[in-house]
């Protein structure tokens, strides 16, 4: 745990009076993120006047502090040892540092040990802080920060202890902030809420240890391991990979019985039967002792043992069939209770099991026996624990009666009293691990009932005298086989060793050499991005892939729409990770979703940078493009080690971000041959990968470098997005889009068929350089929405301007960017058009109605257009009309959308021949 602070320097007595602390806003970070890569909780918080209260200024506050949360003591911070943090708080630290160290002491004190955070001042802004730290669970994460600003607060002296803001964290508070225990217990029932089972949480650990993803489907326990096509799932101990059939049979008792003995297996004889007669009348055929049992129950649920009598028999019947209509009356086979599982056609654990039981001591009750040995914290409600609490109920009364006792009989010292006719868990039971002692006999038994079945995992419920001897030879054999059998008897036995028993079941699931994991390309930039990723996806399409894809436009799979959405964030991402049937995701990675929630994946195969420039400066704390940068840049810093890092080489930040990238760096420029730049040449002749446009007259070739290996793949003005050539920002996203595929080793002619297949149409790209004609005149709509994008639309427009007509443009910017940022904008449409509409977004992004307008204007009249050929319209449909009427053959009329597919179709229905059912013809440049 470390931290950034900057001291104050004012006079606290000059301090004006003012909020204290104010949550200014928060994050929950699930993939890597600008400060780090593992999942945090981060909170913005304004100190306000506490800036000038250092901890060493507080009276009693550590004192008090430490007697709430002694555990602080054992915070080694950026000492590194224990007591660490005790002598920073005396020292004097922020408030920031301390409330990010009692957010993870609170987790770790409620069941959820974490231990990574920092606290990181925000830059320009005085008493500012972002604090940081790990979660085991989101929701006790997102808890744990908020009642750490509430116990800190609460500790201050009067006058400095007031929070604002605590509800945008969501969370509801405990009535008193001061009690460090009732902030535990909140946190720990959040935790017993959330949790997963044994079992589950077992086979989730076992995953994670192999590098296997692991996503959480629902809030049970549906669990998908891997990445789309390559995914397996879960739900507890069940497989995707186990038959329905064999579930189904494992369910039927009376079948799995009749399967085990046609296969020469130990089994009880017995019957199914519906009612007392007709037990009574089979018991007649049967050999006492017997066993009573549901024939569809399951966790010993109205089962009966040492059935001795007619009575008995007609008593155990009655509670079988609270629980089920059939019945099954079988004899009783002798031995212990032992349960085998068998994973993978292997024996993999055997535990004898114990029923529920209690010892007298002289003179206490049954009842309080139990509630001692309740008291073990091994011991909790269902399946949370290691083992399960002793409930009394009537199955445990009758049985008590059966042997003449009650809750309140006192049983002598020494003597056991059983409480329980079967041994499982679920009812209070107790296992000793007896793995190695099974004999061989035992084993292939198992084993050849779980074939039998055709169960992938099997719990076997085996009934043995001396499970270290043959059961031909002792007697006993096979009562029950179960489909979903609990590993908990298994990971933590009452006594004897834990096996894991979960590591063998993943290694079924993804043997050793098989990926669990699909190729993930990421790509980010300023520009270019939503292309970039089409033209890779339809570079992969031709390879023979299943491709999902995210772009600002929506969810695709093999370039089909599946949701419409701006999807360029985690969610969907995720969406398509989740896919099963998609090979490879191409995904839209956006700063928006990198700044809210971090990545939606845990690593990139293929990461890309395209561009940075000056875009959405000035939203969440990114200031400056070096910022800016760095939010993109979380792309290539989590590529795999063997994975590959795409940059530009003739963007600056893109080589400032080269310092950070992982895996190897592939370069791309538009400046190769005679231009190519000396760092490009040194990257090569180190055996460096990189792509360039070598210029001509033509638009250029591009060229792949293998060291000192030159392979010219194709012209660029074969790929019909580049407009013969001329587009040459189209020409920098194919030169990415070779990067990124040429590096994951997609064969050159795949490469080359799949960017001639890719047009600028709507249809393929929609909003990126769509063209239409219709009698003269040339439309262009694209959504070129900053400077930078401008400016690059606008060298096509120089190469696609009649002889004799104009260029008429609509021109907006989002309302969020700086005032800069629209100003130059209309400069710069000043320079590219002869006529500009400049209209406004839907929204305003915040701004009051005719203000951006007013501000692109501004920038227009500075560049030196004359005031009559600028127009402000606010609606953008309006806009778009007027832009249409003012076209005349020879014209080229641009058109900057920001309802990119309702502007589209409003320009193919533009004027009478659309009306009539005659659209526009796409342009041939």
């Amino acid at each position: 745990m470390n931290e950034i602070f900057q001291h104050a320097t004012a006079d606290p007595g000059a301090v004006a009076s003012g909020p204290c602390l104010t949550v200014v806003e928060r994050s929950l970070y699930r993939g890597a993120h600008i400060f780090g890569m593992r999942p945090m909780v981060r909170i913005q918080l304004d100190l306000g006047r506490l800036e000038a209260w250092p901890t060493d200024r507080l009276p009693l506050f550590t004192e008090q502090l430490l007697a709430r949360l002694p555990g602080l003591a054992n915070h080694g911070c950026s000492y590194r040892q224990a007591g660490g943090f005790v002598r920073r708080l005396h020292q004097g630290t922020w408030l920031g540092h301390v409330i990010e160290h009692v957010a993870l002491e609170l987790q770790t004190m409620a069941g959820s040990p974490v231990s990574r955070g920092k606290t990181r001042s925000v830059r320009g802004k005085p008493g500012f802080y972002n604090i940081l730290f790990t979660y085991g669970d989101e929701q006790a994460g997102m808890a744990a920060g908020a009642f750490a600003i509430a116990l800190v607060a609460s500790l201050l002296p009067e006058g400095l202890g007031e929070v604002k803001g605590l509800e945008k964290l969501g969370v509801q508070m405990p009535a008193d902030p001061q009690d460090a225990d009732a902030l535990i217990r909140s946190l720990r029932e959040i935790l017993r809420r959330n949790a997963l089972g044994p079992t589950t949480a077992s086979l989730v650990a076992a995953a994670r240890r192999r590098g296997i993803p692991v996503t959480r489907l629902n809030e049970q326990s549906l669990i998908q391991f891997g990445y789309g096509s390559r995914q397996k799932r879960i739900r507890a101990s069940i497989t995707g990979d186990t038959s329905q059939i064999a579930v189904d049979i494992a369910g039927d008792k009376s079948l799995t019985k009749k399967l085990l003995d046609e296969a020469g297996l130990p089994v009880p004889r017995g019957v199914v039967v519906r009612s007392e007669e007709e037990a009574v009348g089979a018991a007649r055929r049967l050999r006492m002792p017997l066993v009573v049992k549901p024939l569809d129950g399951n966790h010993g649920r109205g089962v009966t043992t040492q059935v001795r009598d007619e009575a008995a028999l007609r008593a155990a019947v009655m509670r079988a069939r609270q629980h089920g209509r059939r019945v099954i009356v079988e004899e009783q086979l002798p031995g212990d209770d032992h349960r085998i599982l068998v994973v993978a056609g292997k024996v993999v654990a055997v535990a004898q099991r114990m029923p529920a039981e209690v010892v007298g001591d002289g003179f206490s009750t049954i009842g309080q026996l139990i509630d001692r040995v309740n008291d073990d914290p091994r011991r909790g409600r269902g399946h949370e624990n290691a083992l399960t609490r002793i409930v009394a109920d009537d199955a445990m009364i009758a049985l008590l009666a059966k042997d003449g006792m009650t809750l309140g009989t006192v049983p002598g010292a020494g003597k056991r009293v059983r409480l329980r006719d079967t041994a499982n868990l679920s009812t209070g039971g107790t296992a000793v691990d007896r793995t190695d002692d099974i004999h061989p006999d035992n084993r292939l038994i198992a084993e050849q009932a779980a074939a039998a079945a055709g169960l992938d995992i099997c719990g076997i419920d085996f009934l043995s005298p001396d499970i270290a001897r043959s059961v031909r030879e002792t007697g006993g054999g096979i009562v029950e086989l179960n489909a979903a059998p609990g590993f908990r008897m298994h990971l933590e036995p009452s006594s004897g060793r834990a096996r894991d028993v979960a590591g063998p079941v993943i290694d079924a699931l993804f043997p050793r050499g098989r990926s669990s994991r699909i190729p993930i390309f990421s790509i980010t930039g300023t520009n270019g991005k939503s292309t970039t990723v089409r033209m890779v996806g339809r570079i992969l399409c031709q390879h023979g892939l299943n491709v999902g894809m995210t772009t600002t436009s929506g969810v695709y799979f093999n370039g089909h729409l599946l949701k419409k959405a701006d999807a360029s964030g985690p969610r969907s991402a995720r969406m398509v990770l989740r896919n099963p049937s998609v090979d490879v995701a191409v995904l839209e990675t956006a700063r928006g979703g990198i700044l809210r929630e971090g990545l939606g994946y845990d690593g990139a195969d293929v990461g890309a940078v395209l561009n940075v420039t000056a875009d959405h400066l000035g939203l969440k704390g990114i200031d400056t493009v070096e910022a800016l940068a760095d939010v993109k840049g979380v792309v290539v810093e989590n590529v795999a080690r063997r994975g590959f890092s795409i940059l530009n080489a003739d963007d600056p930040m893109c080589r400032r971000i080269a310092r950070h990238a992982r895996g190897r760096i592939v370069w791309f420029s538009l400046e190769g041959g005679a231009r190519m730049a000396e760092m490009l040449r040194r990257h090569l002749l180190a055996g460096g990968l990189a792509v360039t446009r070598d210029p001509d007259e033509t638009g250029g070739t591009i060229v792949i470098h293998r060291g000192e290996e030159r392979i010219a793949l194709m012209p660029a003005s074969e790929i019909p997005a580049t407009l013969g050539g001329i587009a040459e920002f189209n020409i920098a996203n194919a030169l990415a889009a070779v990067a990124m595929c040429f590096a994951h080793g997609i064969p050159l002619d795949a490469i080359r068929e799949g960017l001639r297949a890719f047009t600028s149409s709507f249809e393929e790209s929609p909003g990126r350089l769509n063209m239409m004609e219709r009698d003269g005149i040339r439309i262009i709509v694209d959504y070129a929405h900053n400077p930078a994008g401008l400016i690059a639309l606008g060298q096509v427009v120089d190469r696609l301007r009649g002889a004799h007509g104009r260029a008429v443009g609509m021109v907006s910017i989002p309302g969020d960017r700086r005032d800069c940022d629209i100003v130059e904008m209309g400069q710069i449409a000043a320079g590219v058009f002869d006529e500009i509409i400049f209209r406004e977004a839907p929204d305003g992004r915040g701004r009051p109605r005719g203000e951006t307008n007013a501000l692109l204007s501004q920038g227009a009249l500075r560049a030196g257009m004359p005031n009559e050929r600028i127009h402000r319209i606010v609606d953008e449909f309006e806009a778009v009309e007027a832009v249409l009427c003012k076209g005349r053959p020879g014209d080229l009329l641009v058109i900057l959308p920001t309802s990119v597919e309702k502007v589209w179709r409003q320009v193919q229905q533009f004027g009478s021949p659309a009306a009539a059912g005659e659209q526009m013809v796409p342009a041939h440049v």
